[in-house]
């Protein structure tokens, strides 16, 4: 017959489990309690060497001022570049059609459309830019950047049919335009007239991008502002 083994036996097993754990607990506790003794070594430095604290708040105060200084002067920069913002054609030609919609929201946003937003990619169901004029009057925009100026494929009517199915119904325009540095096709024009939309050609947009008129005193039959305002 085979000997069972003994309850001493079997109860000396776990133990070791039971040390490792102790084992833990106790390096947890040491280093607990050196990093207590260091921040309290530390502390007791600072206030031996309290000059150390007041030259690092010195510095802190210098490093915050100078940037509180740059973004004073950046943005008074930005409010003169936005007021006095001007494109020539060939800058518009040259840029990227992300940075062109870019370029017409910072237009609408001179000409005191405050909340003008750049709205370009996939999926953007034809707006390009929305933006809120001073009269109340929602625009949506959609840009047509040709990297060849009038040398590049012509804006045809396909365009301006996304611009008239989306504008209105999804985004809520009360004035949908299309912008393009390049041509417009003759059909476009007419269908766009027909369906009460707006075409910003190469030369509309060159007369805009580098004056002073907003965009509504370059287009004709601009629906009327919805709120008197100041400038109505």
């Amino acid at each position: 017959m085979t000997r069972r083994p003994s309850a001493r036996r079997r109860s000396r097993r776990p133990r070791r489990p039971r040390r490792r754990g102790d084992e833990r607990l106790i390096g947890l506790l040491v280093v607990a309690a050196a990093a207590v003794g260091l921040a309290v070594a530390v502390v007791n430095w600072l206030l031996a060497h309290w000059w150390v604290l007041v030259l690092i708040g010195a510095l802190a105060a210098l490093v915050g001022g100078v940037r509180f200084h740059r973004q004073q002067r950046r943005a008074r920069w930005e409010a003169v570049r936005a007021r006095g913002l001007r494109y020539g054609l060939s800058q518009l030609d040259a840029l990227h059609h992300s940075r062109f919609e870019d370029a017409v929201r910072d237009l609408m946003h001179r000409d005191g459309c405050r909340d003008a937003v750049r709205v370009g990619g996939s999926g953007d169901l034809g707006a390009d830019v929305k933006a809120t004029d001073p009269f109340g009057r929602r625009w949506v925009i959609q840009c047509k950047h040709r990297s060849k100026g009038l040398a590049g494929s012509a804006v045809g009517t396909p365009d301006l049919q996304v611009l008239n199915g989306t504008a209105r119904q999804v985004h809520g325009a009360d004035v949908a335009v299309i912008v393009t540095n390049g041509r417009v096709t003759a059909p476009a024009v007419a269908f766009a007239e027909q369906q009460r939309l707006h075409v910003v050609d190469r030369h509309t947009l060159g007369t805009w991008a580098s004056g002073s008129h907003p965009l509504w005193e370059l287009l004709r039959a601009v629906p009327p502002p919805r709120r008197p305002t100041a400038l109505s």
